[in-house]
């Protein structure tokens, strides 16, 4: 009987966090263990200051006027920006008022991406050179999973939950998915106030996860439209699931696709 080749050697870290689940994944070369603990309290602090969920929270003492948000910390200024930019810049399909039911203004539709952000910075200056950080999904790649191979990354099927809709190969990328298949009617557009029909789910790639996952949300609410809209932006790709079934990407996910080959590798 043949024996199974070895996996890959890695570092792996799976810690809860954020109401859900990180996943920092290590190649070759490695970091000292104290790199990853670092990344794991980093993501715990952002949720310790940024969660809508936590009465103690930055936000949550901004949302309730108990804190003035010129008073806030740096980051939590900069994160309520960032969201007021992109609401902006994608026509009010993004709004970070949209999925609280008090009207609060909540970041949180870009911390998570900007957490892991850097964190990945924070592994590229332990000496990280191929990576991986998941938070719920959305993650952030850097290098290759093996020498010469790239990290594939499969895009579930909405419909389908043991299929996938696309493999992707990947490498120094971000990718997010939005869709409703897991926590049901979540998602609003904001321009009209009723759950966005158009698409299934809604994948984006780009070079930064804060704003992939930003548009994610952002073309789930436009539709269809969605898909070329994400195509324009400098960067960034999307491969969406529409209302019908057909799975349909733009030009640069086109170049990410991995081929039958690869696939069996």
């Amino acid at each position: 009987m043949a024996s199974a080749l070895p996996g890959p050697a890695r570092q792996l870290r799976v810690e809860p966090v954020m109401g859900t689940v990180a996943t920092i994944d290590v190649r070759a070369p490695f970091v000292d263990a104290a790199a990853i603990e670092a990344v794991v309290a980093w993501l715990h602090d952002v949720d310790r200051r940024f969660s809508p969920y936590r009465a103690d929270s930055e936000v949550t003492l901004v949302g309730t006027g108990v804190l003035a948000l010129a008073d806030a910390s740096p980051d939590v200024r900069a994160m309520f920006t960032l969201a007021d930019e992109v609401r902006d810049h994608t026509g009010g399909a993004f709004d970070q008022r949209a999925h609280r039911a008090d009207g609060r203004a909540d970041p949180t539709g870009v911390v998570k991406g900007w957490a892991v952000d850097e964190a990945v910075t924070m592994l590229r200056l332990a000496g990280a050179r191929n990576a991986q950080v998941a938070v719920g999904g959305d993650l952030v790649v850097i290098g290759e999973a093996q020498p010469g191979h790239a990290w594939r990354i499969g895009i579930r099927h909405p419909d389908l939950p043991l299929n996938t809709a696309a493999i992707l190969a990947v490498r120094d990328l971000a990718v997010a998915t939005s869709g409703l298949y897991e926590r049901g009617d979540h998602i609003v557009d904001p321009r009209t106030g009723q759950t966005p029909r158009g698409l299934r789910s809604m994948t984006v790639v780009g070079p930064r996860l804060a704003l992939a996952d930003a548009y994610a949300t952002a073309a789930f609410a436009m539709g269809e439209a969605g898909i070329a809209w994400v195509g324009r932006q400098p960067g960034h790709g999307a491969l969406a699931v529409t209302s019908d079934g057909r799975v349909v990407w733009t030009d640069v996910v086109e170049d990410l696709l991995a081929t039958s080959i690869e696939a069996a590798e």
